[in-house]
């Protein structure tokens, strides 16, 4: 059971490596809009445990990123970042974040 008074499911090994990828540039990016937002966030990141709207946060960014949807250039829609995210990843970490025990 976690602080949150949920249990905490399996954390697969392959959706930590996706949230490992992705947290560094969520978090430089939340510094650029909400310095005191990252700093909670990346201080929860390094204690293990992610506040519950840092996570919340995340889960939104990582949604809202989504570089490789399957479309091609005349398809659309592209979404240029510093990281690629694809579906598979966005769902790695709403997986990741729901072992954690947060509502996602």
């Amino acid at each position: 059971m976690n602080a949150h008074g949920r249990h905490r499911r399996p954390d697969p090994p392959a959706d930590r490596r996706v949230v490992e990828r992705l947290v560094p540039s969520w978090l430089r990016e939340t510094e650029r809009y909400d310095a005191e937002a990252a700093r909670e966030a990346r201080s929860g990141w390094e204690r293990g445990a992610l506040p519950p709207d840092a996570a919340q946060d995340l889960a939104n960014w990582v949604t809202a990123r989504v570089t490789d949807t399957g479309f091609n250039e005349d398809e659309g829609p592209f979404v240029d970042g510093p990281v690629r995210i694809t579906p598979a990843d966005k769902e790695s970490v709403h997986r990741w974040l729901a072992a954690q025990g947060h509502p996602v």
